[in-house]
Order: C-alpha cells, then sequence, then structure tokens
C-alpha cells in the first residue's frame, strides 16, 4: 500500500470557512457571509484565550531592566505571565533565580517600594497592556526571564493558515460551525456546540505537559 508520505496538512482561512458553512448545511454565497465568518473566527480565538492554556502559544521572552525603575510595560500581545526568573550574568555565565508572583493586595502592601536589590517578586497587573511590577526594585545588571501566553494571531487574509497548532483544527472547524449557525443555521446550534465542546475537551486534554510529577507527603507535620 502507498501512502503519502506527508504529515503537513493544515486549512486555509477560507477553507475552514467553507467547511464550517458545510456543516451549517449551506455554502457561503456573499461577501457578508465571508466577513462575518472571518469575525466570528476571532471572536473564536479570544474565547480560547479565555477557556486555559493554550500550548503554541508559551512562549520564553526576557526584558533587560534598568536600574531604579520597578515597573515595566509588556508587549500587548500578552494575554498573561505564567512563570519568571531574574538573570544576572557575572563574566558570561547566566545565573537564574526564582521570582515570586504576588497579587496586588501583596503589591500594595509592600511599604517602600524603591528599595534596589535583586527583585524577588513581581506582580502582573493585566491591563490592555500588561505591566509589570518588582520588588526590591531591581539594581544594575539583571534580566527579567518569563513565560508568557501571547494572543492567537488575527485569521487576517483568507489565504492565510490559522495560528493554531494542528491538534485543534478538527476543534476549530467545529467551532467556528457552531458560531456560524447562531446567525445562520439556528436549527442545528444545539448539536453543533456538543460537538465543537466535545472537540474542545479531547484536544485540551492531549495539550498539556506530560513531564512526570511526584507528591511527597510532608510527615513531619
Amino acid at each position: 500500500m502507498t501512502t503519502s508520505n506527508t504529515t503537513t496538512f493544515d486549512l486555509s482561512i477560507d477553507d475552514l470557512i467553507e467547511e464550517a458553512f458545510e456543516r451549517c448545511g449551506m455554502r457561503p454565497t456573499s461577501g457578508y457571509q465571508l466577513t462575518s465568518a472571518r469575525r466570528s473566527l476571532n471572536l473564536l480565538f479570544l474565547d480560547w484565550a479565555n477557556r486555559g492554556l493554550n500550548l503554541w502559544t508559551i512562549e520564553e521572552a526576557t526584558f533587560a531592566l534598568t536600574a531604579g525603575v520597578n515597573e515595566i510595560s509588556l508587549d500587548a500581545s500578552v494575554v498573561n505571565v505564567l512563570e519568571a526568573v531574574i538573570r544576572q550574568n557575572n563574566q558570561g555565565t547566566n545565573t537564574d533565580v526564582y521570582i515570586e508572583r504576588i497579587s496586588r493586595e501583596d503589591w500594595l502592601n509592600v511599604p517602600d517600594k524603591t528599595t534596589e536589590a535583586r527583585p524577588a517578586q513581581f506582580y502582573v497587573e493585566r491591563t490592555n497592556i500588561p505591566k509589570v511590577y518588582f520588588y526590591p526594585a531591581p539594581a544594575a545588571g539583571y534580566t527579567f526571564v518569563y513565560y508568557r501566553i501571547r494572543r492567537i494571531q488575527d485569521a487576517g487574509a483568507y489565504t492565510n493558515t490559522a495560528d493554531v497548532n494542528f491538534r485543534f483544527l478538527p476543534c476549530l472547524a467545529s467551532g467556528l460551525a457552531y458560531y456560524l449557525s447562531l446567525k445562520f443555521a439556528a436549527d442545528r446550534a444545539s448539536a453543533l456546540k456538543a460537538i465543537y465542546e466535545e472537540d474542545f475537551q479531547r484536544a485540551a486534554l492531549e495539550d498539556r505537559d506530560t513531564a512526570s510529577v511526584q507528591f511527597v507527603p510532608d510527615l513531619g507535620v
């Protein structure tokens, strides 16, 4: 038996839209329907950001800190900061030290926010332009190294492919079909929603870190 010997299948935005409309029992026949579908697709991406971690959107980033400045602004595409270290370069050798994330209340209760040393804590203000506040304020020579969740890229041109991992393509098609059914095929919405939720759950269960974890009871208590 001959196989294709390829593993590159993907769907362009217009192919996704066509697939979604077919699941609604129709074909797009107007420019408005295409525009509406692309808008729904972008809203679907935003919903995924609210549903939890999407591993393909987790990236490492760095920010060189300025001595005495305890506040930085991150890129607007950052959804959240997962974890971070403070890096110091000493004669060409990088040393990374864990830094603790604290709450807004904890940050507010820091009595002297101008103290300078190696930062040990950080607070993330999740505004439209996310900001990070450090305590103590950094002395010279430190870099903030962090893992961030970034927004899924917009759909853009119809010839683009979606900024999703291949495992989520079935979920993407079923999710878009459900969104479109709310506008163009209300009689199918309930069934399409059930399919979408099942597809998303299946993909989300696979989209996780599979490193082993060991829990050790504290017998000294």
